[in-house]
C-alpha cells in the first residue's frame, strides 16, 4: 500500500493528450478515465458488483457529506470507505471545498477556514485546511484533495489573485498535517480564465510536490465552455509529465474530449446518474429524453451500439415505462447506461491516443453527437 504512480505512455502527435497507466493500492489504471461519483459512499441507485461490470476505475466520494453523516470516526472504525461501502477499487475523496463554498457567504470565509451553515439542520460549521484533511485521512480514501477557496469564474482578477494566494497557504496547512502514508495528496490549480493567474497558481502549486494535481474552478459558475478550455490550456503545460492531471466536476461528452485534447487524465461529475433520474439517456446521436412519447412504442435499446446491461436487456419503451411510473429500476438503468457511455467514451479516447487520430474522433463524435441531438 502508499502512494499512487502516473506512468505516461504516449502523447498522441497533434494535441497535448496523453495515455497513461495509474498504479493505485488496487490496481492499474489506465487514462485518460471518468470516475463515477459515490457522493455519500455510494454511487447513487448501483451496486459495487454492477460499477465493477461497467469498468469502473477510481469511485469519488464526498468529505463535507461524509462528515456530517455518519462521521468520519464511524467510517474509520467500519475500517476505512473501502470496508465500509464494499469498495475493493480506487477512491478519491474531495476536500468538501465546493460544497462548503456554495454554502458559506462571502464574509464567512477567512484565514483560518469557513464558517457555514449545515444544510441538514443549519447548525454552524467550522473547516479548516487542518480538518478537511483529518478527515480524509480517517476517510482512507487513497486520493485526498488540498482543501481550496472555490472562487467563481465571475470573480475579479484582484479576488482571484487573493483566492489563489489563500489556496496555496491553505494548501501547504493541508499538507503539512497530512498523516496517511498509504493516501496520495493532491493539489488544486485556479485562476478563472485569467492565464497568468492559472500559470501563477499552477507554478507554485506544483513546487509544494503534491502527488497529483487538479484543475479547479471550471464547473461551479456556469462559467462558458470557452473559458473551461482557457483554464486547461493555461494550466497543464505547468504540471509535470510524471503527475496526474484531473478536471474535477466535468462530465459532458464534449467536455471530456477537448480536456483529454488538452492534456487531461482523469475526469469525474454527477452528470450521469442526475441525467438518469430525470429520464435522460446520453446516445452516440446525442441526449434523449425517455419522457418523451415517441418511445412509447420503441422496442430498441436505449443506444444500440452500447454494451451495458441495460442495453442488453432492456427497450426504450420500457424504461419510458419505469420513468414515467417513477420505478426505482429506471434511474437504475438509465444510471448504468449514462456512467458506461462516458466510461466508453475514455476507452475510445484512449484508442484515439494509441492512434494519433483523436481530432478525426473528435470531429466524428461531433458530427453523430450533435448532428441529431434531441432538444431537452
Amino acid at each position: 500500500m502508499g502512494k499512487i504512480k502516473y506512468t505516461l505512455l504516449k502523447k498522441e502527435k497533434d494535441t497535448r493528450a496523453r495515455l497513461g497507466t495509474l498504479k493505485t493500492n488496487y490496481g492499474e489504471y489506465t487514462t485518460p478515465m471518468f470516475m463515477s461519483v459515490g457522493t455519500q459512499a455510494t454511487v447513487k441507485t448501483l451496486a459495487p458488483e454492477e460499477l465493477k461490470a461497467l469498468n469502473s476505475g477510481i469511485i469519488l466520494a464526498n468529505t463535507y457529506h461524509l462528515w456530517l453523516r455518519p462521521g468520519e470516526d464511524i467510517v474509520n472504525k467500519a475500517g476505512g470507505l473501502h470496508k465500509f461501502m464494499n469498495w475493493d477499487g480506487p477512491i478519491l475523496t474531495d476536500s468538501g471545498g465546493f460544497q462548503v463554498f456554495s454554502l458559506a457567504n462571502p464574509k464567512d470565509i477567512s484565514e483560518e477556514g469557513v464558517h457555514f451553515k449545515n444544510h441538514l439542520n443549519g447548525d454552524d460549521l467550522f473547516l479548516t485546511p487542518e480538518k478537511s484533511i483529518s478527515i480524509q485521512n480517517k476517510l482512507d480514501s487513497d486520493i485526498a484533495m488540498s482543501f481550496d477557496e472555490c472562487p467563481p469564474a465571475s470573480a475579479s482578477h484582484e479576488y482571484m489573485k487573493n483566492s489563489i494566494e489563500r489556496t496555496l497557504r491553505w494548501a501547504k496547512r493541508g499538507k503539512d498535517v497530512h498523516s496517511n502514508e498509504n493516501q496520495s495528496l493532491f493539489g488544486i490549480i485556479q485562476g478563472g480564465a485569467y492565464q497568468d493567474l492559472r500559470e501563477y497558481s499552477a507554478k507554485e502549486t506544483v513546487k509544494m510536490d503534491f502527488d497529483g494535481y487538479s484543475i479547479g474552478g471550471v464547473a461551479n459558475d456556469h462559467e462558458s465552455k470557452e473559458d473551461m478550455y482557457k483554464a486547461i490550456e493555461y494550466s497543464t503545460p505547468f504540471i509535470p509529465d510524471d503527475k496526474v492531471r484531473y478536471l474535477m466536476g466535468v462530465g459532458e461528452p464534449i467536455d471530456i474530449i477537448e480536456g483529454v485534447i488538452r492534456g487531461i487524465d482523469i475526469f469525474d461529475c454527477v452528470l450521469p446518474t442526475r441525467l438518469a433520474r430525470h429520464g435522460h439517456a446520453f446516445t452516440k446521436n446525442g441526449k434523449i429524453n425517455l419522457k418523451n412519447a415517441k418511445y412509447k412504442e420503441d422496442f430498441t435499446p436505449v443506444d444500440d451500439e452500447c454494451d451495458c446491461y441495460a442495453c442488453e436487456h432492456y427497450t426504450k419503451a420500457y424504461i419510458k415505462h419505469l420513468i414515467n411510473a417513477d420505478e426505482t429500476f429506471g434511474a437504475r438503468l438509465l444510471s448504468i447506461h449514462n456512467i458506461r457511455f462516458l466510461i466508453k467514451l475514455t476507452e475510445d479516447l484512449r484508442e484515439a491516443i494509441k492512434n494519433d487520430n483523436i481530432l478525426e474522433y473528435k470531429e466524428e463524435f461531433l458530427r453523430t453527437y450533435y448532428g441529431k441531438e434531441e432538444s431537452k
